[in-house]
């Protein structure tokens, strides 16, 4: 099977789902499955966090989830955790810059897994370009409860940055994202928003979705 090329890679960004057990109010089940109802285009399993599922209970989620993706034909990425990922077969991996480059996870995943990278400044980026990477992950762009070790806030900076420097690869931005602050990220050159809390904490998470799914395929003004 072939890699992604940017341009499925770019509509997938659109709204990525990012999600564990910790992060929802309602089951993490039917959680993605009212985002998948609404809209979502890519999904993050991340279960990080002091109550976060370990061991069997961790591979029954994640499994759970999978197949809810697949059912709706949502690629499925896991946070981080190549071994996970491996064992779910997931259709993707996206790492931080503490982890494998991407050169290596690809040795260990195959070409045709999606692999993205989180990239806070243009060395960043350029690095993980050079590794292989299929996106990256921009930000935080806004103040976000969602990652205890966030890095400091920079707005839409270093997407605009990016983009003026000549970089093409897919870019979402991630970081304390809302139906009232997305509009600036897309404007800022990148391909699509990845959202938590927004939509898992979300009172009516079908609708909220779909709001988000509207917002991010408008035409720029």
């Amino acid at each position: 099977m072939k890699r992604i090329n940017s341009e499925d890679m770019r509509r997938l960004l659109k709204l990525y789902f990012i999600m564990g057990s910790v992060n929802c109010k309602l089951s993490p089940a039917d959680t993605l499955s009212a985002a998948a109802d609404g809209g979502i285009t890519l999904f993050q399993f991340r279960e990080k966090g002091p109550s976060a599922l370990t061991g069997a209970a961790l591979l029954q989620l994640g499994g759970q989830l999978r197949e809810i993706c697949r059912n709706y034909g949502i690629p499925f990425i896991v946070n981080d955790d190549l071994e996970l990922a491996a064992a779910l077969d997931a259709d993707g991996i996206h790492v931080g810059q503490d982890d494998l480059p991407a050169r290596l996870i690809r040795q260990r995943l195959g070409e045709h897994k999606i692999i993205g990278v989180s990239a806070h400044n243009l060395t960043e980026a350029r690095q993980a370009i050079a590794d292989g990477a299929d996106y990256l992950g921009v930000g935080p762009v806004y103040p976000t409860t969602s990652k205890a070790d966030a890095q400091a806030v920079r707005g839409t900076a270093v997407i605009e940055e990016l983009r003026h420097n000549g970089l093409t690869i897919p870019l979402v931005g991630i970081g304390g994202i809302t139906l009232e602050n997305a509009p600036p990220v897309i404007q800022a050159g990148a391909d699509g928003i990845s959202v938590i809390s927004a939509i898992a904490g979300a009172e009516d998470i079908r609708g909220t979705t779909r709001r988000f799914a509207q917002l991010v395929t408008a035409p720029s003004p």
